[in-house]
């Protein structure tokens, strides 16, 4: 499988997938609204919700962390079994948060430390699809 992460120089990026960059910075660390970045770094709303998922900055632990969000089904188990895969690939979770179910459908955020992973992150969401009960899988952020 072809992986879809590539490393890449800021410098061959368009102007406005850098403001993203920017504009995520701000929110994060100014604690600004997604409308007040946007506008700093002169972006539009669209812009920003089209890339950024899409763009990460690095930290010096690259490649340690990642965060996933996934929608399970409300059953006995599928939170247990979500688990269990990520422990048998070598994924240490660092963090779970799962809303209360809504219309039989478990909302899940997980951190996962996957620098020891036996398996790259595309073929992560893709195997963890297989898994009776999970409905979506996305990749939300990595550091």
């Amino acid at each position: 499988m072809v992986n879809d992460y590539l490393i890449v120089h800021k410098k061959i990026l368009p102007e406005n997938v850098l403001a993203v960059v920017k504009a995520t910075q701000l929110i994060s660390t100014e604690k600004l609204s997604i409308s007040d970045a946007c506008k700093a770094v002169g972006i539009s709303r669209g812009t920003f919700y089209k890339y950024n998922n899409m763009v990460f900055l690095p930290s010096q632990d690259l490649g340690k962390k990642a965060i996933f969000t996934f929608i399970l089904e409300h059953n006995k188990g599928v939170l247990s079994n979500l688990l269990n895969f990520v422990a048998s690939l070598d994924g240490n979770v660092l963090s779970i948060n799962q809303e209360m179910p809504i219309y039989n459908s478990a909302f899940v955020t997980l951190t996962i430390d996957v620098i020891e992973m036996k398996i790259d992150l595309n073929e992560f969401l893709n195997k963890v699809l297989l898994i009776e009960g999970v409905k979506t899988a996305r990749l939300i952020a990595i550091e």
